[in-house]
């Protein structure tokens, strides 16, 4: 039933499924709303018999319905409803639609694409909000609405809820396996640092790194870290990074001694860097937003270089941190991790050095023992039995050396006169005159082999050219036969493959002729 201001009561009969007959939004509606709709109901006159909705001047549904939404939402412009979310759908015009309900009624409510996109989570069902909107009247269905501006979790904050949800999400992706996580290079030539230039955090890096890995080279790329630009800014400077090509452009040695804490200009890209550090102080969940965006968690999880996550202290954790291959407690253990390697193997060489000089400290302090126990006169004698070992080695050596060198004259001198025997017995004269007999027998001995082969071959010839005489298919044209074929070169061999006014050639011994078939038989 309709009270006088035009505003929908329940009745007992009524039921509770939103439309205009079966919904009471009082229990529901400010007290400043419901104060002000007592009093226009009791400052409305009585209406006149021909007035609207009277026997004599009825509503149309349409005008009613109308009206009615006018009333509504002038009475529930601006208002707050607490309730749980329903058949949350979302359209595909990005209209979010779903009925929020308490253990007493329930509320169709649609937020638009707009406001939706403006939202930090996903509405789902089951979840406790708060709703801020105007109340309003669907046409089409004559049925009540919540039109939704903004909503809130009840309980965890939307910031805390947003993280929730997207970490959940990537969980069931895989994009959290350590399957998937790159192990470090161990000895990093050049290191790619997306962070705020303006910070302390970019110093300390520099301060470590310089500290334990001199020459390891840093390439700055300047982002926001905070901000509504945050993740847009920090996914930019991964990508930059993985587009850059090794040796793009000629360092510059004049400027490779300067701090890399400012981003590098072109003349000093020195290559392709071999992981990304990407890092941040610490901050309130507010303050790290940036860091638990869904695209920059996929641009970290696509990067082909390997991605170390420094945001934030000890406690704060982000998306980022769980997509990256890496993730350190503060920047400040980032950098002593990413030189770790280093900084182990300069301390290895430093406790070698170590163990070498105590080693040769150990050795001359026994040298001197054995030399204080030594008297002179044995060491006098031992110095005279070392000498004479070393001249008797002496002379062997010299002995040795004589006797090669004779037994090599030696056989040098004989096989030099055996040579000379040889020659004299060989005259040159004779052995020539030898040989050019031998060359002209042999020059005749193959100009009649090359003559009888060649004699073979033509026989052998005249034989294969009459044999292919015989069988060619000329010699049978030459003996009056002919071939002949159809229009489109096919080979007749059977008279019931033409028919009458076909045209047809026939290839003669020399020639050929073209002709009509006037008509076919069998004999």
């Amino acid at each position: 039933m309709l009270d006088s201001c035009g505003m929908a009561k329940q009745s007992d009969g009524d039921n509770k499924q939103g439309t205009l007959a079966g919904l009471w939004l009082a229990p529901s509606a400010p007290k400043r709303a419901r104060q002000t709709a007592r009093k226009s109901e009791a400052a409305a006159p009585t209406p006149p018999a021909d007035s609207p909705g009277s026997a004599s001047a009825p509503w149309s549904v349409r005008d009613l319905v109308n009206d009615l939404r006018q009333h509504v939402e002038a009475a529930y412009a601006d208002l707050w409803v607490e309730g749980e979310i329903s058949n949350c759908r979302a359209a595909p015009s990005g209209h979010v639609y779903f009925t929020l309900k308490d253990g007493e009624a329930q509320l169709p409510v649609v937020l638009f694409r707009r406001q939706a996109q403006l939202l930090r989570f996903h509405p789902q069902d089951g979840l406790a909000v708060l709703v801020r909107g105007r109340v309003s009247v669907y046409e089409s269905r004559g049925q009540l609405q919540l039109i939704a501006e903004t909503l809130e979790p009840r309980g965890a904050g939307a910031l805390q809820l947003a993280y929730e949800q997207l970490k959940a999400r990537l969980l069931t992706e895989g994009l959290f396996d350590a399957a998937r996580k790159r192990p470090l290079p161990a000895f990093p030539r050049s290191v790619g640092v997306i962070t705020s230039t303006s910070g302390a955090v970019l110093h300390d890096i520099v301060k470590i790194i310089r500290r334990r890995h001199a020459r390891l080279n840093l390439l700055v790329y300047p982002a926001t870290v905070q901000g509504p630009e945050c993740a847009t800014s920090v996914a930019a400077g991964i990508r930059w990074f993985n587009q850059i090509q090794p040796n793009q452009i000629r360092p510059d040695p004049g400027q490779r001694k300067k701090s890399t804490h400012k981003k590098s200009p072109p003349g000093n890209l020195f290559g392709q860097v071999d992981l990304i550090l990407i890092a941040r102080g610490g901050g309130s969940l507010e303050d790290l937003a940036g860091f638990n965006d869904e695209a920059l968690a996929r641009a970290i999880a696509a990067s082909a270089l390997p991605v170390v996550s420094a945001i934030g202290h000890e406690t704060d954790f982000t998306i980022a941190d769980f997509v990256a291959d890496l993730r350190a407690a503060t920047p400040s253990a980032a950098a002593e991790l990413i030189t770790a390697a280093q900084h182990r193997i300069e301390e290895r060489v430093e406790a070698l050095d170590a163990r070498v000089r105590r080693a040769i400290r150990y050795q001359l302090m026994l040298a001197r023992q054995r030399f204080t126990a030594l008297s002179v006169t044995q060491m006098q004698d031992r110095l005279q039995a070392l000498i004479g070992r070393r001249a008797q080695r002496l002379d062997d050596l010299r002995h040795r050396l004589d006797s090669a060198a004779n037994r090599s004259l030696r056989a040098r001198a004989n096989r030099l006169a055996a040579i000379a025997a040889r020659t004299e017995r060989q005259n040159p004269a004779v052995r020539l005159a030898l040989a050019r007999r031998r060359l002209e027998a042999a020059s005749q001995s193959l100009s009649r082999l090359a003559l009888g082969a060649i004699a073979a071959r033509s026989t052998h010839l005249d034989r294969a050219s009459a044999r292919l005489d015989a069988l060619s298919p000329l010699a049978v044209l030459n003996r009056g036969y002919a071939l002949v074929y159809t229009a489109d070169d096919r080979l007749l061999r059977n008279a019931t493959e033409a028919h009458p006014g076909q045209t047809i050639r026939a290839r003669l011994a020399h020639g050929s002729v073209t002709a009509e078939v006037k008509s076919t038989g069998s004999a």
